[in-house]
């Protein structure tokens, strides 16, 4: 007789969380693997999960959602984030190109803007303002994974709601404030311009922590907006109606569109009325991100205009390609337990050079030339996330903060002195000159005798032979410092986000491996994760 081939029992449980197709093709596998001499006894579910060690056909590669998102770190290019973040699920590589700052300027943090996004509940992929040109461009790649049909490989995860949209308290609902003043806080011959900037919140029932950010809608400079009308061949009083709406050309101009990068789409749309075959190669290779001339970092709207005069795109078509004007933040630098009805700003003025052209910061300026007392800005109050003054205001704090860095911090000296803590205070200050940038000086002082700020350490980059930075101070003052982290210290940094932050970072590592003889990165990662090292860098 011929023999039988046996009827094998299933190895796999009916109730494996498998597809038929999947529970076939692992019955098969384990058949082939195990001794059928001495009999299969089915595995159960969690054995059969345990044994399988490579995706099953049809099967994705699992992804651990807590993967710690080690692109999440400012100073980190947008290559390497994507790097870091390839093959995962597509709010998490959206995530990756954000700027990493957490600076609240979307209304999100960089996990919840890119949760949302993906999840389809935000639209606009323009909202990350430090990320500029490269995080939007990144980020319209990603987004084609779901306008063609496509979904997150992996269920995004709940998306954090935008500020509560109370008056105020976001940029989709600002109130009115007053702008009372400015004062330059630099001496004659400083070569920077900041501003110490006081507006009058007593009637917008706004009112803020220590941390929190300040934000403001600035209108773009008349001169700049007249000299863009004046490129496209039109009258600022020309009526232009664009998004259902019907205003004067100097409105939108002012306050409607940003007038700084040139977005791809306006080199796009510049390229379909350019006559000359050879400006339409470079306007389609601009539109891509590429870099015909090596002037793309310098191209503004003006400049674009400028390089491509031949170009003239209907008013409508143009303003459809600019980017919305954003509001920008500002780190507050008062306490409304020393400052009752308003708030201060510590602001540097950007002004640059480009060819002719002095270029101008849009909120900065503003703040500086285009305001006057009484004049109502448009303003809301952005909380903070993880940036502030511990609780029990016997802790003791450590702050770095050079330049305008000083800002929160001159607000946690003024609250902890309005409220009597006792914990001690440390600020490390740098600038370039002492004679002309030691901003505060005299407050800084007062704070000092009064018992509010223990110990001040300055830093100045411009006065001897060598250069001088805080994290300087800080290698300096190691023992100390760590001597201080031991009694429970929370450490601080403000400011610069691509430089300074990573040397003070790697300085207190440092620190720590010295004097503390402990592994300083692990060291530091702890007091992150217990809330004891914080930053707000941009």
């Amino acid at each position: 007789m011929t023999a039988q081939t046996p009827v094998l029992p299933p190895i796999l449980p009916e109730n494996a969380p498998f597809s038929p197709e999947q529970r076939a093709w692992l019955n098969g596998f384990f058949a082939g693997l195990l001794s059928l001499d001495g009999g299969v006894q089915p595995l159960s579910p969690d054995a059969a999960k345990a044994l399988l060690g490579s995706p099953l056909p049809g099967q994705a590669q699992p992804v651990e959602e807590d993967d710690g998102a080690p692109w999440h770190d400012a100073s980190m290019p947008i290559e390497e984030r994507m790097r870091l973040a390839d093959g995962r699920p597509l709010h998490r590589r959206m995530m990756a190109a954000m700027a990493q700052q957490d600076c609240g300027q979307c209304g999100y943090l960089c996990e919840s803007y890119a949760d949302s996004l993906a999840k389809g509940e935000e639209k606009k992929l323009n909202l990350c303002a430090p990320g500029g040109k490269e995080t939007q461009r990144m980020l319209k790649k990603l987004a084609l994974e779901l306008d063609g049909g496509g979904t997150p490989t992996a269920e995004a995860a709940p998306a954090a709601a935008p500020v509560a949209d109370a008056p105020g308290r976001s940029r989709e609902n600002p109130v009115e404030a007053a702008f009372l003043s400015r004062r330059r806080l630099n001496a004659e011959g400083s070569d920077k311009e900041t501003h110490h900037v006081e507006i009058d919140l007593s009637e917008s029932g706004l009112s803020y922590e220590p941390g929190d950010s300040f934000g403001l809608f600035a209108s773009n400079a008349r001169e700049l907006c007249a000299l863009v009308a004046a490129r496209l061949g039109c009258a600022m009083n020309d009526l232009v109606t664009h998004a259902g709406e019907t205003l004067p050309l100097a409105t939108w101009l002012a306050d409607k569109v940003s007038l700084g990068a040139a977005p791809d789409a306006l080199f796009e749309l510049l390229g379909t009325y350019a006559e000359d075959a050879a400006d339409k190669a470079r306007l389609a290779r601009l539109a891509e991100g590429e870099d015909p001339d090596g002037d793309l970092e310098t191209l503004d709207v003006l400049a674009a205009l400028e390089k491509f005069p031949d170009a003239k795109p209907p008013l409508a078509e143009f303003l459809a390609t600019l980017e919305p004007l954003q509001p920008r933040l500002y780190s507050i630098s008062s306490a409304l337990s020393a400052d009752p009805g308003k708030v201060s700003l510590t602001v540097d003025a950007v002004r640059y050079r480009v060819g002719d052209r002095m270029r101008l910061g849009l909120a900065s300026t503003y703040l500086a030339d285009r305001v006057g007392p009484g004049d109502r800005l448009k303003v809301y109050v952005q909380k903070a996330h993880g940036f502030a003054l511990p609780k029990d205001g016997a802790t003791p704090i450590v702050m770095v903060g050079p330049g305008t860095g000083i800002a929160p911090f001159r607000s946690f000296l003024r609250e902890r002195r309005a409220t009597g803590a006792t914990g001690g205070a440390w600020l490390f200050f740098g600038h370039q000159r002492e004679a002309t940038d030691f901003l505060y000086r005299e407050e800084l002082a007062e704070l000092q005798q009064a018992g509010a700020l223990t110990t001040l350490s300055l830093a100045w980059s411009r006065d001897g032979a060598e250069k001088v930075y805080v994290q300087d101070r800080m290698r300096e003052a190691g023992a100390e410092l760590w001597n201080w982290l031991e009694r429970g210290a929370h450490f601080y940094v403000c400011g610069d986000a691509k430089r300074m932050a990573v040397d003070v970072e790697k300085a207190l590592v440092d620190i720590v491996s010295e004097h503390g003889a402990r592994d300083g990165k692990a060291f530091v990662a702890e007091l992150r994760k217990a809330g004891r090292y914080q930053a707000d860098v941009y």
